[in-house]
């Protein structure tokens, strides 16, 4: 059990290795494409919809996509993270659990 437990830890740490970097690729694309067309706008139009369309989207509309791809990759790798750090440190404390039991 100890052993199938570090497998996962490690199996799981390299997982989130592979995926931020994934998403970080995704990201510096979508982000290349809006930085040439010199498109501006703050981390708070990126996790609030509203202000999104009412500020940003007015003013770059050919640009409206682009955005949502950049905005969308965005909220998608801070959640795949979050969740693969929760994953990893709840597999990392029953680690520790099953070591003082051992």
């Amino acid at each position: 059990m100890y052993y199938l437990l570090i497998s996962l830890v490690i199996g799981l740490f390299i997982a989130m290795l592979f995926l931020n970097i994934y998403f970080r690729v995704k990201v510096f694309k979508a982000y290349k494409v809006l930085s040439q067309n010199k498109v501006e706008f703050d981390a708070t139009h990126i996790f609030n919809d509203e202000k999104m369309a009412k500020e940003i989207f007015p003013r770059y509309p050919r640009q409206k996509e682009n955005i949502k791809i950049f905005v969308n990759h965005i909220r998608y790798s801070i959640k795949m993270a979050t969740v693969l750090t929760t994953l990893i440190t709840a597999f990392g404390a029953i680690l520790m659990y099953y070591r003082e039991v051992l």
